[in-house]
C-alpha cells in the first residue's frame, strides 16, 4: 500500500548531524520526564495532516474494572473523620464524582451542560490546546493534535540553549483528545474525555521517510485529564489525587471486569452483541465511537441512537499528495458518510446495529466493517 508523505515532517531530532553527535556524547546526562504532562507548546495553526488511516486506531483498552463512583464530597468527609482532612469552605468542593466501568472513565458533575460548557473550554486552552471542534449543540468538543513536551530529554543541550535550539527537539509524538458532555435525567451532566494518538516512524531503511502511525489510546492520560478537570470544577489538587487514587483501589484489576463484545447476526442483520444491560452499553458504545474516529452529531438516548458521521480511509487513500498536487491533480475532499447506531438493551445483553442516515438496512458489508471497528476497542 503506497501512502503520500510529502506533508508529513521528518524527525526534527535529525535535523542536525553535529547537533545529534554531540547530544550523544551527553546522553548519559539526559533523563526522561514521561511523568509529566506540558502541552504548552500547541500553537494555533493549520492542522497535522495525518495518514487516512488514522480513524482506525488499533487498541487494546482493557484495564480496569467496574468501580463505584467516588464523591469529592464523600472523601472529604471520610477523610474529616479520619482526622486528615482540611477545612473547606461549604461551595469550594462540588459534588463531582468519578465514576469507573469496565475501560470507560467519567465525571459526573451536577450542573448543566450549558453552565459547565465554558470552564471546560478554558480547562483545554489553559492546558495549551487549540479547539478544532467547540459545538455546544451536540456537547462535543475536540483539540488539535499536539505534543506533550514533557517528553523531551532534559539533556545538557536542550537546559542550555533550549530557546535557541527547542525548535529542533521533537518526541514523535502526537495526542488529541475528546470530550463529550451527556446531559442526565436530573438535570445533571456526564464528562467523558477520550484520547487518540499517532507516532512518526521510518518508512524506509534510509531514514530518510517518515509517516505517522496511530497508536493506541492511552487510558492513564484520559485518567489524568479527567483528574485535572476536577481541580478545574472546584476539587483540590490534593482531594483530586486522592479522589483518583481511591478509584483506582476499589476498581481492582481482575480479567472479564468488562461485559464481552461479539460480532453476531440477529435476524439476518450483523450486529455487534454486548454482554451488559442497556445502561452499560450505552456508555461502552459511545466512548468506542470517540476512540475510533467518529463523529457524533447527536445522540437520543431514549431510543438508544447515535447519529454518526465518518469518512472511511478507503475513500481518502486516493486523494493526491502535496507533489500531485502541484502537477494538477483533483484534491477532491470525500464526503462523510452518516450512519445511526442503534443500541438496543435486552436483560442483561445489549445488540448495537448500524443503519442508514435515514434509518433503513445497511448492506451487511458495509455494516460489518463498522461493527468490526468498534469491536476492536470493546473486546
Amino acid at each position: 500500500m503506497t501512502r503520500s508523505t510529502a506533508s508529513t515532517p521528518r524527525p526534527l531530532q535529525a535535523a542536525s548531524l553535529s547537533l545529534a553527535a554531540v547530544a550523544l556524547l551527553l546522553s548519559a546526562c539526559s533523563s526522561l520526564q514521561g511523568d509529566k504532562i506540558d502541552y504548552k507548546s500547541a500553537k494555533r495553526g493549520t492542522s497535522l495532516e495525518v495518514p487516512p488511516d488514522l480513524t482506525q486506531l488499533s487498541t487494546d483498552t482493557r484495564y480496569a474494572v467496574p468501580g463505584g463512583p467516588v464523591s469529592a464530597n464523600a472523601l472529604l468527609a471520610s477523610q474529616v473523620r479520619q482526622g486528615q482532612g482540611e477545612r473547606v469552605a461549604g461551595d469550594s468542593v462540588a459534588d463531582v464524582r468519578i465514576h469507573r466501568d469496565g475501560n470507560v472513565r467519567w465525571l459526573s458533575v451536577p450542573r448543566t451542560p450549558d453552565a459547565l460548557w465554558e470552564p471546560v473550554r478554558q480547562f483545554w486552552v489553559d492546558n495549551g490546546f487549540v479547539l478544532t471542534m467547540d459545538q455546544p449543540a451536540l456537547g462535543i468538543m475536540e483539540t488539535d493534535w499536539a505534543e506533550n513536551r514533557a517528553k523531551l530529554p532534559q539533556d545538557f543541550i536542550r537546559n542550555t540553549l533550549g530557546k535557541v535550539l527547542d525548535s529542533l527537539y521533537s518526541t514523535g509524538e502526537r495526542d488529541k483528545f475528546r470530550t463529550r458532555m451527556e446531559r442526565r435525567d436530573d438535570g445533571g451532566t456526564d464528562i467523558y474525555i477520550t484520547h487518540r494518538g499517532m507516532v512518526e516512524e521510518f518508512t524506509d531503511r534510509s531514514q530518510e521517510r517518515t509517516m505517522w502511525q496511530p497508536r493506541p489510546s492511552d487510558p492513564e492520560l484520559e485518567t489524568e485529564f479527567l483528574r485535572r478537570l476536577m481541580v478545574q470544577l472546584g476539587v483540590s489538587e490534593e482531594q483530586s489525587q486522592a479522589i483518583a487514587q481511591q478509584s483506582q483501589q476499589e476498581g481492582g484489576v481482575t480479567a472479564g471486569s468488562a461485559g464481552g463484545a461479539s460480532l453476531v447476526e440477529l435476524g439476518g442483520v450483523p450486529a455487534l452483541q454486548l454482554d451488559d444491560g442497556f445502561e452499560r452499553a450505552w456508555r461502552r458504545v459511545g466512548a468506542a465511537l470517540d476512540r475510533t474516529g467518529f463523529t457524533v452529531e447527536d445522540r437520543d438516548r431514549s431510543q438508544g441512537l447515535y447519529f454518526v458521521r465518518y469518512i472511511s480511509p478507503e475513500a481518502r487513500r486516493d486523494k493526491p499528495g502535496f507533489f500531485g498536487r502541484m502537477l494538477g491533480q483533483s484534491s477532491s475532499v470525500p464526503a462523510p458518510v452518516r450512519y445511526r447506531i442503534l443500541v438496543q438493551g435486552q436483560g442483561q445483553r445489549s445488540h448495537a446495529i448500524v443503519q442508514s442516515e435515514a434509518g433503513a438496512a445497511m448492506a451487511a458489508a458495509e455494516a460489518g466493517r463498522i461493527l468490526q471497528l468498534l469491536h476492536e476497542d470493546l473486546r
